[in-house]
């Protein structure tokens, strides 16, 4: 049974949900608000978490942030009534793996959950071995990567994503709107400055000189090839 986090301090909104997703066969609990969320979050092991923004005490944005950098991959639905595009790009630089407009209808977010739990259950079926990406070393089934120095670093589910589709596509050129597919499930995707700003990221971490990197190479007007 998938272990869902309702974080949602509409009470009305956060019942109905609990009770559809009941109906579905998942064990839910309720937070009404962020910072009781983030504590529910990290006291207990999760299989999706569905999280407000716009929430007393703490917002979504910041506690998925504060997820993330403490190393939680859990898997994060944002669920909101704002709809401006720097929102949708925010959560998801954040580390959410899905984002939902207010109002929704409550059948098509029950199969995005499901979606994200498909995708996240069989990414973390497929790889067992430790592979090597410039500097680091990624042990993708356990979602942990290792420095020069066998020193665990801090690496977002989605550089995890991102570095495994490299390494599925080696040598191959990947444009920016394939990888917004492949890693975060859109087939069309507003911008393509997420992706941007994950490469900047994962270039610090495996290029010995990030500014002139040799892993990850970026192929102007289209996107980016990754070499060993």
């Amino acid at each position: 049974m998938d272990r869902l986090l309702i974080v949602e301090d509409e009470i009305a909104l956060a019942e109905g949900l609990k009770d559809n997703f009941e109906f579905e066969g998942f064990d839910v609990l309720i937070a009404t608000d962020g910072e009781s969320g983030l504590r529910m979050a990290l006291a207990e092991k999760w299989d999706i978490i569905i999280l407000d923004i716009m929430m007393p005490k703490k917002s979504g944005f910041d506690v998925c942030k504060e997820l993330r950098a403490q190393g939680v991959q859990t898997p994060v639905i944002m669920l909101t009534a704002r709809t401006e595009e720097v929102d949708r790009v925010l959560g998801l630089e954040l580390g959410a793996d899905d984002y939902v407009s207010k109002p929704f209808s409550t059948r098509e977010l029950i199969a995005r959950v499901k979606a994200v739990l498909r995708r996240s259950h069989d990414k973390r079926g497929k790889q067992t071995a430790i592979y090597d990406f410039g500097k680091i070393r990624v042990d993708f089934e356990h979602y942990i990567a290792y420095d020069a120095n066998d020193q665990q670093i801090d690496m977002t589910f989605k550089e995890f994503e991102i570095l495994k589709f490299f390494m599925q596509n080696k040598a191959r050129t990947v444009s920016r709107d394939e990888l917004l597919d492949k890693v975060w499930g859109y087939e069309i995707y507003p911008t393509s400055r997420t992706v941007d700003n994950h490469i900047v990221k994962l270039r610090k971490k495996i290029e010995e000189d990030p500014r002139n990197p040799r892993h990850i190479l970026t192929v102007y007007g289209i996107g980016y090839k990754y070499i060993e």
